[in-house]
């Protein structure tokens, strides 16, 4: 499980929600197998890029006590990590702020606190906390200067963005931009364009800035990353433009099968139960429930009664609950 459990973070962290979603359901089916009560981290970090406040809390929350439970200090900060992310994308900087802290206290700089460092000199440059900024942008220095992938240099460009001005400001941005084009984690490139076009706005360069707002929304639309989405709407809606509003995609509707397992999984029926129901194999279960989250925007298999919606004829399901679904 640890195992599935990785490969999720890193879908999570690369902005690919869909697979993400499945290794979850994988993690959350091995675990429900084995009786294990490993903390489930690429569930908490998808519900918190994903950005859908109560539901990411509440997850955030059930995590942390089960973390707690079984003495697991390292689940606890990934937690703390993740609510600094979702307060920052929705605006609470002192609530980012204080987790991020948190989150960034072990050192030397190991994995959870590496990750935390930008959230925290994101969250104190917007709280006016200039200096807790300068110490922890001192401390991601020290820890990406040995990195050996453009993550590294690309994220702390990011945030000495944050605190410099004029043209190193403006160099920041662009050298932030370009090293995270480079690499996989669409996520942590798209806030780099938010990032530069809140501070281009800031400088009165509204075309400038529209650009890079346009395109931070559209990236974190495409990936659903719901309140940094919001997050680059307002501020676009600030430089007088209006942001292009979702469409419906065929990604939207959840198949004949995906409805008939979504259903009987929110009824309570195990992955094993569901296979034997619908005389399909309980990785065929867990594979689907995997898109049926990505689809909802659901991170647990807890939260697909208030996903799915009543009623045999709602538009997101695509085949009446009362009928078989073609296997």
């Amino acid at each position: 499980m640890v195992y599935v459990n990785s490969l999720g973070i890193i879908a999570a962290w690369c902005g690919d929600f869909a697979a993400a979603a499945s290794l979850v359901a994988e993690a959350e089916a091995i675990a429900e197998a084995t009786g294990t009560r490993f903390p489930l981290t690429a569930a908490v970090i998808l519900a918190g890029l994903r950005g859908s406040g109560a539901d990411a809390t509440r997850l955030i929350e059930v995590v942390t006590k089960d973390a707690r439970a079984a003495g697991q200090g390292e689940g606890i900060r990934w937690c703390q990590l993740v609510s600094a992310i979702l307060y920052n994308g929705l605006g609470c900087y002192d609530k980012a702020l204080e987790e991020a802290r948190q989150a960034s206290e072990q050192q030397p700089e190991l994995q959870v606190a590496a990750w935390a460092l930008p959230e925290l000199i994101e969250a104190a440059s917007r709280t006016g906390q200039t200096r807790v900024a300068a110490d922890a942008l001192d401390r991601l220095a020290a820890a990406t200067s040995i990195s050996q992938t453009d993550w590294g240099p690309g994220i702390h460009a990011r945030s000495r963005a944050l605190l410099s001005d004029g043209e190193d400001a403006d160099a920041s941005y662009r050298e932030a931009i370009e090293r995270l084009g480079r690499t996989p984690l669409r996520p942590e490139l798209a806030r780099a364009h938010l990032l530069y076009g809140e501070w281009l706005r800031r400088e009165a360069r509204r075309a400038d800035a529209r650009a890079q707002l346009r395109t931070a929304h559209d990236m974190f639309a495409a990936i659903g990353m719901e309140a940094f989405a919001e997050r680059a709407r307002r501020e676009l809606a600030a430089t007088g433009e209006t942001a292009r509003q979702r469409t419906v995609e065929a990604r939207d509707t959840l198949t004949p099968q995906e409805a008939q397992i979504a259903r009987l999984a929110s009824d309570g029926l195990s992955n094993p139960e569901i296979a034997a129901q619908l005389f399909i194999s309980a990785r065929t279960v867990q594979y689907h429930l995997g898109k049926v989250f990505a689809k909802l925007e659901i991170s647990s298999r807890r939260q697909l009664q208030r996903a799915l919606p009543d009623g045999a004829s709602a538009a997101r399901l695509a085949w009446p609950a009362t009928r078989n679904p073609p296997l």
